[in-house]
């Protein structure tokens, strides 16, 4: 019987390499050196089938970090579920906007709506262990996802206390008395008709994380018009958007109020995120 070796099965492999290497140090539990090192070893059926599986699985389309079960965001590794969005690294840019919004506050109160895996929340919560963080899902099952995620990547002695997750439509079921000295999202963007969600990975994701069903902009103005009543004096709202959509959720922001009011491009040179600030007098007046 033909014995089977990393070497061989990555010879072989219809994938690109690097999806194959990823999707054969999962299932084998190696280090890619290992894949070197430990390439003409011969493996076990199990392991081959496995292996074999997954790549299937690949060729039809379903997202790596899906078969593997995890992504790598803001030098943590969440755990992914198909209840969840799959975090990407263009979503760091919200994580640092909302970090330097944040500076020379103590103990700042943060608000994640639409929190999916817990990327955002629990980054922010890891670069600020004193901050108190909340993350608001409508999905039960990627609150399961999100609680899992920060009990595994944050310190259970952290200053800010651990993540209060709380299940619920943007700002419906959150303590009324609560305000904020920052609220971001990654709240669902693409338009209905958006021929992007009949492919790639969005087809494997969960459609009412990716799509408002509208014309991808009611949830931001949800999120836009509730703002002014849950910040504190000065605080801050950032959300990331579509790539056409910064002058949009701008010209809203500005309509409700929001002083500073700026979009911030991506890696791509792409207008990725827009937020502002809430002047005092506003926030004294939605306070009323």
């Amino acid at each position: 019987m033909k014995e089977h070796t990393a070497d061989a099965l990555l010879r072989a492999s219809p994938l690109p390499a690097l999806e194959a290497r990823i999707l054969l140090m999962h299932v084998l539990g190696w280090r890619r050196t290992e894949l070197i090192t430990r390439g003409d070893q011969a493996l076990d059926a199990a392991r081959v089938d496995a292996y074999r599986a997954l790549e299937a699985r690949r060729v039809q389309g379903e997202p790596i970090a899906q078969l593997v079960g995890a992504r790598e965001f803001y030098g943590l590794d969440f755990d992914v579920t198909p209840a969840v969005l799959i975090p990407r690294p263009e979503t760091e840019l919200l994580v640092e906007t909302a970090l330097s919004a944040l500076e020379g506050i103590a103990r700042p109160r943060v608000l994640d709506l639409g929190t999916g895996s817990g990327a955002i929340a629990v980054a922010l919560a890891s670069a600020r262990p004193d901050a108190r963080v909340w993350a608001v899902d409508r999905s039960t099952a990627a609150l399961e996802v999100a609680a899992r995620n920060a009990g595994k990547l944050l310190d259970a002695r952290r200053p800010g206390g651990p993540l209060a997750f709380v299940a619920g439509s943007w700002y419906d079921t959150l303590d009324p008395a609560l305000r904020f000295d920052a609220i971001v999202s990654n709240p669902p963007y693409i338009a209905s008709g958006d021929p992007h969600l009949e492919q790639g990975d969005l087809r494997f994701e969960p459609r009412g994380a990716l799509t408002d069903e509208a014309d991808g902009l009611s949830a931001l103005r949800v999120i836009i018009a509730g703002a002014p009543g849950r910040l504190t004096p000065g605080g801050t709202l950032w959300m990331e958007h579509g790539y056409d959509q910064a002058a949009a959720v701008r010209a809203l922001l500005e309509t409700a109020g929001f002083a500073d009011v700026r979009s911030e491009c991506d890696l791509a040179g792409i207008d990725r995120i827009s937020g502002g600030r809430l002047p005092l007098a506003a926030s004294q007046q939605a306070g009323r």
